[in-house]
């Protein structure tokens, strides 16, 4: 099963996409790592992509997709993969989906956490760390996950930990915005290249307002 994963920051779309990979035994491919694995292994499109990156520049589609695609040809993936951070935008999705067909591989779902923007906001915005265990879920905006209290100071609702703190990108209302207006761009942006797909192939959208198993439950049940 070949699928694309959508959400804005602030969605749960990690959350939502490691259950996804786990749950049919798929890699979660990532653009993030492919660059970084094609550095690493300083192969010609590695090469390419880090004389980009060096000069602070975006790397351009054209070297872009043919990583993804030679990860996307791996044994691993034989069987499926979900791919997540990519296309951003709709030129993007167009050339993706363009080479594809060319290599003819199907692209099977695209899942859509659908997230209104002040929402998805507030939750990076409301992301507590504890620092004994950052990976204990805890976010003043989201009533399941909402950190406990103890003598009327704030602590880890998982370990009861009372030093808890922020992640400073996570303040950063500037930065937020920014990638969000990426996102909900429904001309060009992100959200564009979720409305070309689904002209194209199934397009799973869930609410992500809702809690993270119901919003699992969604996913999983229109997954067939």
């Amino acid at each position: 099963m070949n699928i694309l994963i959508f959400g804005p920051n602030g969605s749960g779309k990690g959350t939502q996409g490691a259950i996804v990979q786990k749950k049919y035994g798929v890699p979660h491919i990532e653009t993030g790592v492919i660059f970084r694995q094609n550095i690493s292994k300083k192969t010609p499109l590695g090469e390419k992509a880090k004389a980009f990156i060096d000069r602070g520049e975006l790397v351009p589609d054209d070297i872009t997709i043919p990583m993804i695609l030679d990860r996307l040809k791996e044994d691993d993936c034989k069987k499926g993969w979900l791919l997540d951070g990519f296309p951003r935008n709709l030129a993007q999705a167009e050339a993706l989906w363009a080479a594809l067909e060319k290599e003819k591989i199907k692209l099977d779902y695209v899942i859509e956490i659908d997230l209104d923007r002040d929402t998805a906001k507030k939750r990076i915005m409301g992301r507590r760390l504890c620092k004994t265990d950052n990976n204990h879920p805890n976010n003043i905006y989201i009533d399941a996950i909402k950190p406990s209290e103890k003598d009327g100071k704030m602590v880890c609702r998982v370990c009861g930990c009372e030093d808890m703190s922020v992640r400073a990108d996570d303040q950063d209302t500037g930065a937020i915005d920014k990638r969000h207006d990426i996102y909900y761009d429904t001309k060009t942006g992100t959200l564009a290249a979720v409305n070309y797909y689904k002209q194209r192939t199934k397009v799973i959208s869930v609410d992500g307002s809702i809690p993270v198993k119901a919003v699992t439950d969604a996913i999983l049940a229109k997954l067939v």
